[in-house]
């Protein structure tokens, strides 16, 4: 491929010279250009291009567009959001906002990225309302890193009304009520959860365990996160719902709990589980039994085999550009695309 790009641009740099006129050959060996990196280049030949006294006003605008192109390839961002929004004929218009909008999303311009993906949404029909309610959740975040819950509150409310269905809405909001010890609020608005879109309710799973544990109502938290385990059959619930088990109500619980779920669906995880609980009970048992110099070794030893089977290798992978995260992420690291990340992680 190397070899063919060298070829088309020696190709394209001879026609450059034989027809200097030839707008679109300059266009192509830009292109190439950028493609292979080096995008001083490309700058170098709209800039002389654009020095040229007889371009026709289109002609300027064209040019502009492709090196507005090799400043935003360039990490240039300034001076492509520049030129961008210079850009406001009608043939260029969708384009130089999606290039702005990718840019204002980098530079977490949060304001200005509502106002160009709604420019943008009323132009192409395409819906950005997914997007625009992300945008309103992260400046809530930074309101709330401020201090100032009243702001962040009233961005929420615009990002529910960009998008009803934004389960990140109620997870902030309830972070909000539980940080104000507003408990019995904050887990009636993750409860709301569920009826935006189940699959999230593992996220939110430790939050409710810790507002019921503040109202001292451990145990209703658990039967509510049962009750999801029960309907919904999320791995991330039961591992919650596990962990506090051990810690509410004790190791044979938590061991009838995995048994219960290994029967059901078997998988190493739960496997693993049993096993933790188990060698706590048997260490109990043998401690009450005064056989100090006994420990639950078969159990220990089939523990480390099952961990050993299962590794480190739970990963979310994205559904646009398939990077794969340890943890989850309303917005990709790598693509930047607004939940395309799964809420379960999957083995790889």
């Amino acid at each position: 491929i190397t070899n063919q790009q060298d070829k088309a641009i020696e190709a394209f740099s001879e026609a450059v010279q034989a027809s200097t006129d030839s707008l679109e050959l300059h266009f192509a060996l830009g292109s190439l250009f950028r493609k292979r990196g080096e995008v001083d280049r490309a700058i170098h030949l709209h800039l002389n291009l654009l020095e040229k006294k007889e371009l026709e006003p289109q002609q300027k605008i064209a040019v502009t567009a492709e090196l507005a192109q090799d400043y935003l390839k360039a990490g240039l961002l300034d001076r492509a959001e520049e030129l961008f929004e210079s850009l406001d004929d009608d043939r260029y218009r969708q384009p130089a906002l999606r290039s702005l909008l990718d840019i204002y999303v980098r530079e977490r311009e949060w304001e200005r990225a509502i106002k160009a993906a709604t420019e943008l949404e009323r132009l192409s029909g395409v819906p950005f309302r997914i997007e625009v309610s992300h945008y309103y959740c992260e400046m809530a975040v930074k309101s709330k890193l401020a201090n100032d819950s009243h702001t962040a509150r009233l961005e929420l409310e615009q990002a529910l009304s960009a998008n009803k269905n934004c389960v990140r809405v109620n997870v902030l909001l309830g972070d909000l009520e539980a940080e104000a010890n507003a408990h019995k609020i904050a887990i009636s608005t993750w409860k709301r959860i569920e009826f935006q879109n189940p699959e999230y309710l593992g996220l939110i799973a430790p939050k409710l365990l810790s507002s019921y544990r503040a109202l001292h109502q451990s145990t209703d938290g658990l039967n509510l996160l049962r009750t999801y385990l029960q309907t919904y059959k999320l791995p991330s619930l039961l591992n919650v719902l596990f962990e506090a088990t051990l810690v509410e109500e004790g190791a044979e619980s938590a061991a009838k709990l995995a048994r219960n779920e290994l029967i059901k669906k078997p998988s190493l995880n739960t496997l693993d589980q049993l096993l933790q609980a188990r060698t706590i009970v048997d260490s109990n048992q043998q401690q009450n039994a005064n056989l100090k110099n006994s420990t639950p070794q078969d159990t220990q030893l089939m523990q480390q085999t099952v961990r050993h089977a299962i590794g480190n290798r739970t990963v979310y992978h994205c559904a646009q550009c398939g990077f794969k995260a340890k943890y989850h992420h309303w917005q990709c690291p790598a693509c930047n695309a607004w939940e395309a990340l799964p809420t379960e992680p999957t083995n790889v």
